[in-house]
């Protein structure tokens, strides 16, 4: 059957974001911007002690599976980069997981309807470089496919691969894509050992929490668990965020351990594929310009969903709140997104202190 034509009417964007929140100074712990699952923690190769890595870039920068996942796309559909004032611009990085190994074998080989994510994500650095959003999209949202009509968006990645997931989310949320990264769900195990594990706050049973030691197959079992929580994908998005906000908190915190990040950033730069402009000479600009930021600068949310639903075709979906979803993604590509979290309090899924 032949694919019905591209769709490129949504919804309306809302009025624009206005006005500008100055970011709150919080205590610094673990200095360093972390940008998505494992593009962020190669800013570390920039950070603290970047001198022991020095000699190391060129193996690491070998490591790296590289894809132009924007050869393909059409320019002039794509969103516009706003403006800005000043010497930075902010960037936005879109973030996969996957179910397949290509990311850590050739990110080329993807073949159609082959493999989904599992995990998707859109991360924010704000052009002052004080803060950072990790915004998750569960992967049964019900959203138009550039070609295909309205599908889950993880099918955008069988359907098309990482260009087509782009157009994808670009489409959604108005929001220009400037880098891509995607890994896979093994990957959890390796970055976690060699991390020597990660620890991760969970109820204790008797309403309170307890701090959980996770190995690298736990962490795996912990962050793919669906079918045991109350409220499924939406804790399973969850407990992805929290995985990456311990691994983030653990590798700040080794930092002054030279064989232990040796291990680390091995892990990394050998389960992702990135496009081929996120060099380690770029992470390392980021870096540079974004020092300051530390695990407290960074916000893990959901999008903005009204619960679940059925497609026509008695597909079991995510539907997304455009009502609020729409304003935030205009913040985002505004970079308001401060502004937008401290005049909607109440309105964003934000990761708690303790994951169930």
């Amino acid at each position: 059957m032949a694919a019905p034509d591209r769709k490129n009417d949504l919804l309306a964007a809302p009025n624009p974001v206005d006005g500008d929140v100055r970011h709150a100074r919080r205590p610094r712990r673990g200095k360093g911007f972390v940008a998505g699952i494992v593009v962020g923690v190669l800013l570390l190769v920039g950070g603290g002690g970047a001198a022991a890595y020095f000699g190391y870039r060129m193996s690491l920068d070998d490591n790296l599976e590289r894809i132009d996942p924007f050869a393909d796309i059409d320019p002039s559909t794509r969103p516009s980069a706003e403006p800005v004032e000043g010497p930075t611009a902010p960037v936005n990085i879109l973030v996969l997981g996957s179910d397949s190994r290509i990311s850590a074998g050739d990110p080329n080989a993807w073949e159609a309807g082959a493999q989904r994510t599992d995990a998707i994500m859109l991360v924010h650095l704000s052009a002052d470089r004080q803060s950072a959003a990790a915004i998750s999209i569960p992967r049964d949202s019900w959203v138009p496919i550039p070609g295909y009509g309205e599908a889950k968006i993880n099918a955008a990645f069988s359907y098309g691969g990482p260009p087509l997931m782009i157009q994808t989310v670009e489409d959604l949320t108005g929001v220009r894509i400037d880098h891509f990264a995607v890994t896979d769900f093994e990957s959890f195990k390796s970055l976690t050992d060699s991390l020597d594990g990660v620890e991760i706050t969970v109820p204790d049973g008797d309403g309170g929490s307890v701090r959980k030691a996770m190995t690298g197959e736990e962490a795996l079992t912990f962050t793919r668990e669906r079918y045991a929580l109350s409220n499924g994908d939406f804790g399973r998005v969850q407990r992805q965020q929290a995985w990456m906000r311990a691994i983030v908190a653990k590798a700040n915190n080794n930092r002054s351990d030279p064989m232990k990040m040796a291990r680390f950033l091995e892990a990394v730069t050998s389960s992702v594929a990135v496009d081929k402009e996120l060099t380690l000479d770029r992470i390392q600009e980021l870096f540079e310009g974004a020092g300051d930021i530390s695990t407290n600068d960074i916000t893990f949310m959901t999008a903005p969903y009204t619960g679940t639903g059925r497609s026509a075709d008695g597909q079991s979906i995510v539907v997304l709140d455009r009502a609020t979803f729409d304003p935030l993604m205009k913040a985002v590509a505004k970079d308001k997104v401060p502004n937008f979290l401290a005049t909607n309090p109440d309105a964003m899924d934000v990761l708690p202190a303790v994951v169930q």
